[in-house]
């Protein structure tokens, strides 16, 4: 029985920032963060947003009420948890109006979750294959204005349905994960924003994919001419050119070019939206099968990896018809709007945070279909517009 990935969908907010005007506020060259990183835009969160809300609309575009009978589960992946015990799914099973008889849970572990939920969900379609799992990567990524790591925020949902026949992309059964104790991102259960050893990471990175993909190479024998292209969880684009660099080295053959190049096409929605957490292997993904002319039949390779840390590398075969079962990313990036610096400041700094007061947001200029109206004994609120 083939499963795999059916639909997907991502979503992010209205507001972007243009890192180049960030740059020139911070006193920094545009170069570092568009070519030293490897991002120009960032996806800016208003208060009236959070992963419940980005998770609800990713996911809405996917459904009609006849695929919503057959969700049995729903996964939400995140490390931008909203509440310490009730998960996410709840909220977002809720919003869009899917049956009480359905299992809601929320998974964490750093960027990787949302690779154990697809992996999770191929299980539950095995054991009933009549039924199908929603599996949602939502995040928003936040280290604090004026840090070394502003330049990697972002934030954004990718919905994604698994289920049998998939007309996306058929997971292949091998698959490789790898763990380890390690402290280079985290975020302790008092803090809003993140902290990091960005360079320390970056080694983990590379080093948890080449073991990922080595040990994959000897279970199965495949070399790198058996893949059409490869994808990476990237926080920000140059790390998935590192990943790349660090496996091909001084390769310049036919192989490696054409890795390179559809490494290209995979960051082109991160280059604009910023770090998704979760999503981020997501994205890069929907970013190749946007913008590259693979066939069906093409093996692509992913490469997840989540801080703290673990990483995991499988692959799927690219069905007939893929892009017809996904969202225009690139049209819907054109119609967000652009904010100052100053505008941006005050966004981040509106957040409801960790805050136990009592607060109402203005919803009225937020044009996603679903808002964080405010607090409320401390209860979030939530509304389908």
């Amino acid at each position: 029985m083939r499963i795999g990935i059916d639909k997907m969908a991502f979503a992010t907010t209205n507001d972007y920032l243009d890192l180049v005007e960030l740059a020139k506020e911070r006193g920094v060259d545009p170069n570092k963060f568009t070519i030293g990183i490897g991002q120009d835009l960032q996806a800016v969160v208003p208060p009236t947003q959070d992963i419940v809300t980005l998770g609800a609309t990713a996911a809405k575009k996917l459904l009609t009420p006849e695929l919503e009978k057959n969700i049995s589960t729903v996964i939400v992946a995140t490390e931008s948890g909203i509440d310490n015990s009730k998960a996410s799914a709840i909220y977002i099973k809720h919003l869009l109006g899917l049956s009480d008889f359905t299992r809601t849970v929320e998974m964490k572990e750093a960027c990787y979750s949302a690779t154990a939920a697809i992996q999770f969900a191929k299980g539950v379609v095995a054991l009933n294959p009549q039924e199908t799992v929603l599996v949602i990567a939502a995040d928003i990524a936040r280290y604090g204005l004026n840090t070394p790591g502003e330049v990697t925020q972002g934030a954004g949902a990718v919905a994604m349905l698994i289920s049998r026949n998939p007309h996306i992309l058929t997971l292949e059964d091998t698959t490789v994960a790898y763990s380890k104790d390690i402290m280079d991102f985290w975020r302790p259960l008092y803090a809003t924003e993140a902290l990091v050893d960005g360079k320390y990471s970056t080694n983990v990175y590379i080093e948890f994919f080449l073991q990922t993909f080595t040990r994959y190479q000897q279970l199965t024998g495949r070399e790198l001419a058996d893949f059409a292209a490869l994808t990476f969880h990237m926080p920000f684009t140059k790390m998935g050119k590192k990943g790349l660099e660090g496996l091909l080295k001084d390769r310049n053959d036919e192989v490696a070019q054409q890795l390179r190049t559809q490494l290209t096409a995979s960051q082109l929605f991160s280059r604009q939206v910023g770090n998704l957490y979760t999503g981020s292997l997501y994205l890069s993904l929907m970013s190749l099968l946007q913008n590259s002319d693979l066939r069906a039949g093409s093996r692509i390779g992913l490469f997840s990896y989540g801080s703290g840390a673990e990483g995991e590398f499988y692959t799927g075969i690219l069905e007939d018809g893929y892009e017809h079962y996904m969202n225009n990313i690139q049209e819907e990036l054109k119609h967000r709007h652009q904010v100052s610096v100053a505008e941006y400041e005050k966004l981040f700094s509106s957040q409801l945070g960790m805050n136990d007061r009592d607060i109402e947001f203005d919803v009225t200029n937020d044009p996603l279909p679903f808002v964080l109206k405010g607090q409320r004994d401390h209860q979030r609120i939530y509304e389908a517009k």
